[in-house]
């Protein structure tokens, strides 16, 4: 099996946390090793009636909790070394952030960017009916997620095929997260993993110890941030630091180049610009620069990878001068870099607790529909009613009636996006709070050797209740 450069990334960081474990050498080397692999070639027919053989792989890294979870990927650059690592990535991010999954991923390796729907359509539908064949895909088995390439319509596509191959199934829609909300998908699933981004920033930001030390004032409003891709990720992560954050961002990287404003950006409209010309070139008030590598060197407070892999390496990583490197990809900074960035005092918020908002709400949706109920319907008129008797109360008690406009907003009634958000937020603060305290209680070198220690001991915990481990 091929050892690149990725996987290697991810194996040192293991390695590196598990020296701070007393952990026994065979327990460190089942949580290591990856469960079960899947290497497919299929068929399928394109637009013109030529037959192109498409190469796929699934993953599942851990099976001390079931079922698995992780994302499919449609690239071009897709490898079965990049789907372990990216597999045994989601094992730990899920262990961190307490979601009671084993990590799995998926790639295909196609170019999302150059294909039909009618193409992308027939491959995904055959590669849903592959993972069935090995019984890599079920409600309890494996749950597949958007990723890279992907979206809900795919994700839409796999539970239509899955309910169509699976009539007997009591939940087959929970067979796969990220559907549209047609197809029982969760309100908030969308912006997740860039909400989670923001939340992870702003409870990182807070710590004023640490923030000193970068010689940084505490909380986002007023640093400088810088976002590499403006995809679902780092589009979302970007709005909610400008408007809920107060953050400027000041460039914003993508393929075809990257934007700079000293007074900052405007998400929104940049992206607007990007989906109707094809490009960020063009866009009134920025500067333009057609180098999108140089431009992770600009200077910022905040950059945020949020693109693929192994975008800051030990080629670049000496001129980054961000003061904190915020990693919304998975794995965009390698071991190398890495390093070399500790050295210079840069402050790493690793990827496998920042980019857990994605599963975090997965989570939720596979739990909605597995139970096949929203939340709100539960919830929302008992939450209603109790808050109509405390108004009644406080006003019965003071003799005075409450403003019609704040006993509005007082008696708002939650719906399911809003306690999808509230309990993402929840997730994100209590994770980076068990992070820290890790890391400063036991002196651990940093905030990545935290959190992987975490998750390191978490699934260990799990496979001693198997009886296999003492």
């Amino acid at each position: 099996m091929s050892r690149g450069t990725f996987f290697q990334s991810v194996s040192k960081y293991f390695d590196r946390a598990a020296s701070h474990t007393k952990l026994k050498p065979g327990m460190l080397k089942q949580v290591k090793a990856c469960n079960s692999i899947y290497r497919m070639r299929f068929p399928v027919r394109e637009d013109n009636g030529e037959i192109k053989v498409v190469e796929a792989f699934r993953a599942e890294h851990s099976h001390h909790r079931l079922p698995t979870k992780g994302g499919i990927r449609f690239s071009k650059h897709v490898s079965l070394d990049e789907t372990i690592a990216l597999a045994a990535l989601m094992t730990y991010k899920c262990a961190i952030v307490g979601v009671p999954f084993g990590g799995a991923k998926g790639g295909v390796r196609i170019d999302p960017l150059r294909i039909s729907s009618g193409f992308r359509e027939r491959v995904i539908r055959r590669y849903t009916a592959e993972l069935l064949r090995k019984n890599f895909i079920g409600p309890d088995i494996d749950v597949p997620a958007p990723d890279y390439g992907t979206g809900e319509r795919e994700m839409g596509l796999i539970a239509d095929t899955y309910k169509n191959l699976r009539m007997n199934e009591p939940y087959p829609y929970a067979c796969v997260t990220g559907k549209p909300l047609s197809m029982q998908g969760i309100p908030g699933r969308t912006q997740a993993t860039g909400l989670g981004v923001f939340y992870g920033i702003r409870v990182c930001m807070e710590q004023a110890e640490d923030m000193r030390a970068l010689g940084l004032k505490p909380g986002v409003a007023g640093k400088r941030v810088i976002v590499q891709g403006l995809g679902n990720v780092g589009y979302h992560a970007a709005h909610f630091l400008q408007t809920q954050g107060e953050g400027v961002i000041t460039g914003i990287i993508e393929r075809e180049g990257a934007l700079y404003a000293e007074d900052g950006l405007d998400v929104g409209s940049v992206f607007k610009h990007r989906r109707e010309t094809g490009s960020l070139e063009g866009y009134a008030g920025a500067a333009f620069s057609a180098d999108s590598r140089a431009a992770l060197e600009w200077d910022c407070d905040v950059l945020i990878p949020a693109a693929l892999e192994n975008q800051i390496t030990a080629e670049n990583a000496a001129r980054i001068k961000a003061r904190i490197i915020a990693e919304a990809a998975n794995g965009p900074v390698d071991h190398e870099a890495e390093t070399i960035l500790q050295q210079r005092g840069v402050f790493m918020i690793p990827d496998i607790y920042l980019n857990a908002g994605g599963v975090t709400v997965s989570y939720f949706e596979w739990l909605k529909n597995k139970a096949g109920v929203s939340f709100d319907r539960l919830l929302s008129r008992h939450e209603e009613l109790a808050k109509i008797q405390l108004v009644e109360t406080i006003e019965s008690l003071t003799g005075k009636s409450i403003p019609k406009e704040v006993r509005m907003q007082l008696l708002h009634r939650s719906n399911e996006e809003d306690m999808v958000i509230a309990a993402l937020d929840q997730t994100m603060m209590v994770a980076y709070s068990q992070i820290h305290d890790r890391w400063r209680r036991r002196a651990l070198p940093d905030l990545r050797t935290a959190a992987l220690l975490l998750g390191i001991e978490r699934v260990a915990e799990s496979y001693s209740h198997h009886g296999i481990f003492p």
